[in-house]
């Protein structure tokens, strides 16, 4: 994964081994500190680099959390299953298992939750964490069309909307399954999900009897 260089800043080429050392110290105190303990302090300590290293890379710990867990959404792949279904089930599997590990669900829930109130916070998730995502979106969509499974669309602004109401339905579900109800988002909830999404309420199976 490439390091990110916030806009503006110049200087010195950026170290990747440095970047990834601090990136993976974050995760690792999120999971043994938690959101409301972790300092740049103690994350360059662990990392190994001078703390005027890591300021000059992130200027608050919002912004450093942001691109740490935005590192597990970039191991997020989009492998050729055979079916726009398998497909949708392996990525969202992949999701929900980077959503349950614990530098994922404390690092997420806490910028989140900082964002509603801080709009260059909430631009930089969506830049570093939520755009990447849509490309899969749009490689899942362009792989069904090839396969004759989706019709294609002519009109660009129609197919933006479309990738957007995918990805809104996708990750919603899924943040909500194991963030807010703590859930498992395992394979017979997964088939279910996808299920519902390809095909709509009418596919669901029917209820017992008085239901």
């Amino acid at each position: 994964m490439q390091s990110r260089t916030p806009a503006g800043r110049t200087g010195r080429p950026r170290s990747v081994a440095a970047d990834t050392a601090i990136l993976s110290a974050t995760r690792q105190a999120l999971v043994e500190l938690g959101w409301s303990k972790l300092t740049l302090g103690d994350v360059a300590t662990r990392a190994g680099v001078a703390k005027t290293t890591l300021y000059r890379r992130w200027s608050g710990k919002n912004e450093l959390v942001v691109d740490a867990v935005a590192e597990l959404f970039g191991e997020l792949e989009l492998p050729d299953r055979g079916s726009l279904a398998a497909d949708i089930e392996g990525v969202v599997l992949q999701f929900a298992a980077i959503l349950a590990r614990p530098e994922a669900k404390s690092g997420l829930m806490a910028v989140v939750a900082e964002s509603t109130r801080d709009d260059a916070l909430r631009e930089r998730i969506r830049a570093s964490i939520v755009d990447p995502q849509k490309d899969l979106v749009l490689e899942g969509r362009a792989r069904a069309q090839t396969r004759g499974e989706l019709p294609p669309e002519s009109d660009p602004r129609e197919a933006s909307r479309t990738v957007d109401l995918i990805f809104d339905m996708v990750a919603g579900a899924v943040v909500h399954r194991t963030l807010v109800s703590a859930e498992p988002a395992d394979e017979e909830w997964v088939s279910d999900f996808t299920r519902v999404l390809l095909h709509g309420l009418a596919a669901t199976p029917p209820g017992p009897p008085g239901r």
